[in-house]
């Protein structure tokens, strides 16, 4: 392997699962143009860009390494659906890649960062969406009405022990944001170690 290539476990261990969402939640025999936003080590990119030959995957990150990492896999991978990685922070205004995408991935991100982020993402994919385009969430969420997991207690405490801006986030508060921007919760769907896959439509 590479050394610049990074190998993430859990990524790794959720990509089937994911794939098997993304092919339910869009159409796989149609072209997609995707934004993947926070790709960490690209190993998500190299999967979906093998399993989904019709879409493009236009990854991003806002640490060189992670971008080192990306591009190693690209180079490996091959595939003019795999474009080179981008340098983005979601925080800035405005975010430094193209517009007109069909959908943006941010797969494990609003737990890992401050609330902000959040609201930086949607304001950031209202801009960078097509009309009709969405929004796919992966990650732990704290919903009302619906018991919470034991591990996503302990998963959001050890989050806020690391930093105190970062957390599980309640999924009614994340619709809420999304809304504000333009953006309707369309589909859900519960995923293993007690994850959740969302997508928002802009509306």
């Amino acid at each position: 392997m590479s050394p610049r290539r990074l190998d993430f476990p859990a990524t790794g261990r959720n990509q089937e699962a994911i794939a098997g969402v993304l092919e339910r939640f869009f159409d796989p025999s149609r072209k997609l143009d995707v934004l993947e936003i926070a790709s960490g080590s690209g190993q998500h990119s190299a999967y979906f860009s093998q399993r989904f030959p019709l879409w493009r995957f236009q990854p991003s990150d806002l640490d060189p390494a992670h971008l080192e990492s990306i591009e190693a896999y690209r180079e490996e991978v091959g595939g003019e659906n795999f474009a080179a990685p981008l340098p983005l922070d979601v925080m800035e205004t405005p975010w430094n890649v193209p517009v007109g995408f069909g959908a943006i991935f941010a797969i494990n991100l609003i737990h890992i960062s401050p609330w902000e982020c959040t609201e930086k993402l949607f304001a950031g994919a209202r801009r960078h969406i097509s009309p009709g385009g969405a929004v796919y969430l992966y990650g732990a969420f704290f919903r009302d009405g619906v018991t919470t997991a034991p591990s996503n207690l302990a998963f959001d405490e050890s989050l806020r022990r690391r930093d105190a801006h970062w957390g599980v986030r309640r999924l009614e508060d994340v619709e809420s944001i999304a809304a504000g921007h333009g953006f309707t919760l369309e589909r859900l769907e519960e995923m293993p170690a007690n994850n959740l896959s969302v997508l928002w439509r802009l509306s």
